[in-house]
């Protein structure tokens, strides 16, 4: 991600799967803070995790693009590009509409 945007990554939001000293170790050589987001104790029905829901949020806005139900692709680089893409498209609905509303 860092090499992507030229920005630093700071703070990352991880699963369960990254408790431990192990990828404590690994986030710090890289300048990163991990905040493992933890499941209750005693877990009944739906619990909403903090942060979770925005990641949630971000694959079922990707999913509704029919090109991201399969890969049919054979290059990364063109699955990669496909989700610029996508991401830009809602982007700048998103944008359209708050500009909208700020009219």
């Amino acid at each position: 991600m860092q090499a992507i945007t030229g920005q630093a990554v700071t703070l990352a939001y991880v699963d369960q799967g990254y408790t431990g000293q192990e990828p404590a170790q690994a986030a710090a050589a890289q300048g990163i803070e991990l905040h493992v987001v933890k499941l209750p104790q005693a877990k009944r029905g739906f619990v909403l995790l903090p942060k979770r829901w925005v990641v949630e949020r971000s694959f079922a806005w990707a999913a509704r693009f029919r090109r991201l139900a399969r890969d049919y692709e054979r290059l990364t680089t063109t699955l990669e590009g496909i989700h610029y893409l996508v991401f830009a498209c809602l982007m700048l609905v998103k944008a359209n509409h708050i500009n909208l509303l700020s009219h």
